[in-house]
């Protein structure tokens, strides 16, 4: 991707620890100091890009809260004082107003938007889909240069118009997506390799990102067809739970791991050394 200044780009996530409103907030400060001490860890790691997501604000909102905007306005600002590298962003569930506002007013390079042409049903209540007014929010807030990074049949959710993963990538392309992601069903899966081939088949020089469920183990696969990857699970210190043990697979103590994030990065970089990659 041009965003990055390696093929096969690796963007670390930061997963914000509960944010004020949520079980297990308990400061605005604590919040920051865990989020610069994982920039921090991602960036020693050698990683190539970095998105902040509000991650463990559980139940999430579709549209968050004032106090909150504020609050990770604050984390983003300090952030993107420490790190050169391209920065993103995504308020869940589908903020994307919140994520365009922010990265426009922080100098960030890219949002993901989870919700983009598919309608869905969430736990949180049912999304439907409205491209054309993202599209024309980003221009409203003069942020055109800010890339939308487009979920395609995104995870957590029921697609509610059922139809084949490559009409959906064939819409957010012509619909203005910057970057496609494909995830598995749940957090910590990888996608679906069929999936991924199909978005394959119609990106053309649309960027096919991977958006869960890469590790050390299957990366290579992974990245045959796609062109960058977003990992958070795999790079967390501890075992995966089972996804009816817990929601997002690792709890919110569960730290970042430099050794776990440098075995992963040497072996992408041993990928980007071969003619075939």
């Amino acid at each position: 991707m041009m965003l990055f200044k390696n093929n096969k780009a690796v963007i670390g996530m930061i997963h914000l620890i509960p944010t004020i409103g949520y079980e297990g907030f308990v400061s605005e400060e604590n919040i920051l100091k865990r989020a610069l001490e994982d920039l921090a860890v991602l960036e020693k790691g050698g990683i190539d890009g970095i998105i902040i997501e509000n991650n463990y604000d559980l139940p999430h909102k579709i549209k968050i809260d004032k106090e909150t905007l504020a609050l990770i306005g604050r984390i983003v600002g300090e952030i993107r004082k420490k790190t050169k590298l391209p920065l993103g962003i995504n308020i869940l569930w589908n903020d994307y107003e919140s994520s365009l506002s922010l990265a426009k007013v922080y100098n960030c390079e890219f949002v993901r938007v989870p919700v983009f042409v598919d309608d869905v049903l969430t736990s949180f209540g049912e999304i439907k889909s409205e491209p054309e007014k993202i599209i024309r929010f980003r221009k409203k807030i003069n942020a055109e240069d800010i890339l939308l990074l487009t979920d395609i049949q995104v995870k957590h959710a029921e697609l509610l118009d059922k139809r084949p993963i490559a009409e959906s990538a064939f819409e957010a392309i012509k619909k203005g997506a910057d970057g496609l992601i494909v995830t598995g069903k749940w957090t910590g899966e990888s996608p679906d390799i069929e999936d991924l081939k199909a978005v394959r088949g119609v990106s053309k020089n649309i960027p096919v990102i991977i958006g869960s469920g890469a590790d050390a183990t299957n990366i290579r696969t992974l990245l045959e067809f796609a062109d960058a990857v977003i990992v958070s699970t795999s790079f967390k210190e501890g075992k995966k739970k089972s996804k009816d043990e817990e929601r997002n697979r690792k709890p919110y103590t569960a730290r970042l791991d430099l050794k776990r994030i440098k075995e992963f990065m040497e072996k992408v970089r041993l990928l980007r050394s071969e003619k075939s990659f």
